[in-house]
């Protein structure tokens, strides 16, 4: 299964913000949005980091005085790891299991088309558990 089948499966919609946003701002966008990451992309909508909930977390340990007006770009990853339409969603899992990191940006030619978590690679590893283990009952049951 590649990265484009799980997007066909789940959709596309990248949620964004841009890097001189607040922090307040970006948070607003999570809650309203239920969702774990906002990509950040300049101007050009090219993708120049990535806030997660886990770096607003680790801010908030490192600073004292408030999180809400400060611009996303001073709290954002700057290196983000991303991943392409036809790479295959377990070396993607592989990748964010030793990264550590739960979401992907899709790029196609540069340009963002999706994300990916990880929990969106487990259920597609686990769809695919399902049906190979579908098969093989069923070829057992064939055979007798």
């Amino acid at each position: 299964m590649t990265i484009a089948d799980i997007l066909d499966m789940k959709g596309r919609t990248v949620h964004t913000i841009l890097p001189w946003a607040t922090v307040s701002d970006a948070v607003q966008r999570l809650e309203r949005f239920d969702i774990g990451a906002l990509v950040v992309c300049d101007a050009d909508q090219r993708v120049v980091g990535i806030l997660s909930e886990r770096d607003l977390v680790r801010e908030m340990a490192r600073r004292t005085e408030t999180l809400r007006d400060l611009r996303v770009e001073e709290v954002m990853t700057r290196k983000v790891a991303t991943t392409f339409l036809t790479e295959q969603a377990h070396v993607a899992m592989a990748r964010m299991t030793a990264g550590r990191y739960r979401h992907l940006p899709v790029l196609d030619g540069g340009k963002l088309v999706g994300m990916v978590s990880i929990g969106d690679l487990v259920k597609a590893r686990l769809r695919d558990m399902e049906l190979q283990t579908g098969v093989l009952r069923d070829m057992v049951v064939a055979a007798h």
